[in-house]
């Protein structure tokens, strides 16, 4: 695909520069001499990328600003950078900021992330529209292949009555997908509601789901309904279902068959109309194994399973989680974030995320309230197990030389590799790498880090270099 640029920029020689080098590099380039021409042009054709500077006669960069930055990303560059200017643009929705002189390599940096946030962007809302219109899955953010499916799965089980097992660990989104299947129901002007099995007492969980009558126990002041009578007529959610006991597991057994129970201490049979969606990070064949969980239940929960993929699964999702959760937090603190840096993003990609969208969310969370105002958030602002930090502070294995055990020049020249006298610096880099790949036995997101690169800086090194 090639990228379509405008490029506004009313100083000549930087404009034909500019051009001539984003052309070079495969990109698509509408030149503007002035605002006005470029607001026409943005006008009279669909960019993916805008390119300012933010003094021009006339229309000036800002104005352009606030005419692109719904459409497409908006890079602005300025001779007059200030922080007040960074941040008046970051706050209209400028993608980033850059001064004069420009560094090209960072400039071209940015563009890249630019054009690969909008190509995400792109593709998820085309995944939407091709699910259908009538389904928005609201916060769930997903391209890859597995998210697809869960999609999918979602708009074929939503009008049904079916019963809904949905099967993931710990924060991979379970209640967001419970909530999709419920939106897009029949019972979507109906309660929703929701029970976390484990977060509940034992002895006070069938309370919660069935009610009580007044005296049926000490404390009982009182009549209660329980949840099943609340979500009459629409939705429960029995999230970590595979922590109810067995006894109660018998009784919520029966309710799903008859769709009738009585309240702790009452007698009067109540009857409704629930629609139940499971939930549990446990396998629940293997608690069936260990008789803690009843086998006629789970195949009475289990009419319509939905995986839920982990985070590391689909790793092609993350960039698009990270710009959601920095718009997210960035706007709940009133504060401008300048978008990420290519070094972090690469660490939260290579990172396992064991907690799943909850732990990234988190991190991203932390690293806001860690980057200052108008600022990009950096691998200082991740937390330490994910920017690599953490194993760098670690102590060492081995004790330390004493002072007076350094070795001499000589024996230090002696061990160190020996290099032709017309090696050139790609010799020197080529080497650097093959060393780092060998201190880390072949991890290649440890000698990225050891080397201080982005780890996709260290897969285009490693391919142009024909390393295995």
């Amino acid at each position: 695909m090639k990228y379509s640029i405008l490029l506004a920029e009313d100083d000549v020689t930087s404009r034909e520069t500019l051009e001539e080098a984003l052309t070079d590099r495969g990109y698509r380039v509408t030149a503007a001499a002035d605002g006005a021409a470029a607001l026409a042009a943005l006008d009279g054709g669909e960019f993916d990328l805008v390119i300012t500077d933010l003094k021009m006669p006339g229309v000036d960069g800002l104005v352009l600003l606030e005419r692109a930055a719904a459409r497409c990303p908006v890079i602005l560059i300025t001779a007059f950078g200030t922080v007040d200017t960074a941040v008046q643009a970051m706050k209209i929705g400028a993608f980033d900021f850059v001064t004069k002189p420009l560094h090209m390599p960072h400039l071209f940096a940015l563009v890249e992330r630019a054009l690969q946030m909008r190509a995400l962007e792109c593709e998820n809302k085309l995944l939407r529209d091709r699910v259908g219109h009538a389904f928005d899955f609201g916060a769930m953010i997903g391209r890859s292949p597995l998210m697809r499916d869960v999609f999918q799965l979602i708009t074929q089980v939503a009008p049904t009555d079916a019963t809904v097992c949905l099967l993931g660990e710990s924060g991979t989104g379970k209640e967001l997908v419970a909530n999709a299947v419920h939106q897009h129901s029949r019972r979507a002007d109906k309660p929703f509601i929701k029970v976390n099995c484990a977060a509940i007492a034992a002895t006070l969980l069938e309370s919660e789901l069935f009610g009580h009558e007044k005296g049926s126990f000490t404390g009982a002041v009182q009549q209660r309904k329980g949840r099943f009578e609340l979500a009459d007529g629409g939705t429960l959610l029995l999230d970590e279902i595979s922590e109810m006991s067995p006894e109660l597991q018998a009784k919520l057994l029966r309710i799903l068959q008859e769709q009738s129970f009585e309240r702790v201490g009452g007698s009067t049979t109540l009857r409704v109309d629930v629609r139940v969606i499971a939930a549990t990070n446990a396998d629940l064949r293997a608690r069936i194994a260990e008789g803690k969980f009843r086998e006629d239940l789970y195949y009475r929960i289990s009419v319509f399973p939905i995986p839920i993929p982990p985070l590391r699964a689909r790793r092609d999702d993350i960039p698009l989680l990270v710009d959601h959760f920095i718009r997210l937090h960035s706007a709940s603190m009133k504060k401008t974030i300048g978008g990420i840096s290519p070094a972090a993003l690469d660490a939260i990609i290579a990172h396992d995320w064991p907690g799943n969208v909850r732990q990234l969310e988190n991190a991203i969370e932390r690293a806001c309230v860690m980057a200052r105002e108008g600022q990009s958030i950096d691998l200082a602002h991740l937390p330490p197990d994910v920017s690599g930090r953490a194993a760098q502070a670690a102590p060492a294995l081995v004790p330390p030389a004493l002072p007076a055990q350094q070795p001499a020049p000589a024996a230090a020249a002696a061990a160190a590799p020996l290099l032709p006298a017309d090696a050139t610096m790609d010799d020197l880099e080529r080497m650097a790498i093959e060393q780092a790949l060998m201190r880390s036995k072949g991890n290649r997101t440890q000698a990225a880090r050891a080397l201080k690169i982005g780890l996709k800086t260290l897969y285009r090194k490693i391919e142009k270099y024909k390393l295995t």
